[in-house]
């Protein structure tokens, strides 16, 4: 065991070092809050479907989104997202990842020619400070069309803002 002088030596060294780090070293930059503001590209890369957990090639969606968010801190933020596809729905930022869902009125076919209503859910999460990537997945409810199965499509999202 060390004497108690080497100790308060060594404390003393400690305390100086953390106290000379502290005044040299500049502070990390504060973390950005993941706040959405502006016009962004959104693709549903269909190449890459699934459906009812299938691989399936679906048709590829492009749209265009317009985006308003405010965050409340850097782990909870609202927004609202106007698709050019004649939608609008909120958006919730909440543990790293965005959250965006609407409902689709007349989103399956049927066989008898009616339809049946979906629920379209993105979620997605910054990979830089213009790119978001998740996926797209939207599914029906049991029974719609007589399949008593949920109808189910994912496909992989990016979202890319250009102004």
């Amino acid at each position: 065991m060390a004497s108690p002088r080497v100790q308060s030596a060594t404390r003393a060294t400690f305390v100086v070092a953390a106290v000379a780090f502290a005044t040299v070293v500049p502070p990390a930059a504060a973390t950005e809050w993941p706040t959405l503001d502006g016009t962004y590209t959104a693709v549903s890369d269909g190449r890459w479907a699934k459906t009812r957990e299938v691989r399936r090639d679906e048709a590829t969606v492009t749209s265009t989104w317009t985006i308003t968010s405010t965050c409340s801190s850097h782990v909870e933020c609202t927004g609202r997202v106007i698709s050019d596809q004649g939608w609008s729905a909120d958006a919730v930022f909440s543990f790293g990842l965005w959250t965006v869902e609407h409902d689709v009125v007349e989103w399956i076919p049927c066989a008898d020619g009616t339809t049946a209503p979906g629920n379209q859910q993105f979620t997605f999460y910054p990979v830089d400070s213009t790119t978001l990537v998740g996926k797209d997945k939207t599914f029906g409810p049991s029974g719609a069309c007589g399949v008593s199965y949920w109808m189910t499509i994912e496909m992989p999202f990016r979202l890319t803002k250009t102004a």
